[in-house]
């Protein structure tokens, strides 16, 4: 009797653990690539200043997530955060922190057999910025772009405060609060995520 007990609860504890560790929705999506490397800043008050850079990426933004970004940046920057908001694709961090959510990860395979990593999140603004309106505070997104290779080896650039508009009907321009995009040196990929 004591057996049996024991062999219930312990299917039905593996049974909540399986449901708890499930992703969203019941599918399975599997696999996770983690992304490192260094952040070194090429303008401004922290020019030459490097840090730690790393992006979690849970799951790649769908080809129809792509679309409804566009969309929602035909109309302003304002319509593409309320769209961002609603996507979450990993997490992106530089220095020792916890970070803050990736809403937008976007592989592009390269001509050359590697990849290109387009990243796009709604950037943490400070307090400071938010108390007296700088100008920085128009500059509501982070964006990065990484290029790796056959091997997930590769190199980047990253930029903390940037504005985006649309051309052409497809394509982004991202403008950089400041002079310069810092670049992302020694860029590193591992594990992988399943293609949609």
């Amino acid at each position: 009797m004591v057996r049996r007990t024991l062999a219930v609860m312990l299917v039905v504890l593996c049974c909540a653990a399986s449901l708890a560790l499930a992703p969203p929705g019941g599918a399975q999506r599997g696999g996770r690539q983690t992304i490192t490397g260094t952040v070194v800043s090429m303008s401004g008050r922290a020019a030459s200043r490097s840090r730690p850079f790393s992006l979690i990426i849970k799951d790649y933004t769908s080809p129809s997530d792509v679309q409804t970004l566009n969309d929602a940046l035909r109309k302003g920057e304002d319509e593409l955060l309320h769209a961002l908001d609603k996507l979450e694709a990993g997490r992106i961090a530089i220095g020792n922190n916890v970070g803050v959510t990736a809403n937008a990860v976007i592989r592009t395979p390269q001509a050359e057999g590697g990849t290109k990593i387009t990243v796009l999140f709604r950037r943490w603004l400070g307090m400071f910025e938010l108390r007296y309106g700088t100008r920085s505070s128009d500059y509501r997104f982070g964006y990065a772009e990484i290029i790796l290779d056959d091997r997930g080896r590769g190199e980047g650039m990253f930029i903390p405060a940037a504005r985006v508009r649309l051309r052409d009907g497809n394509t982004w321009e991202v403008e950089d609060f400041g002079t310069f995009p810092a670049r992302l040196l020694g860029v590193r990929s591992t594990g992988t995520v399943p293609a949609r």
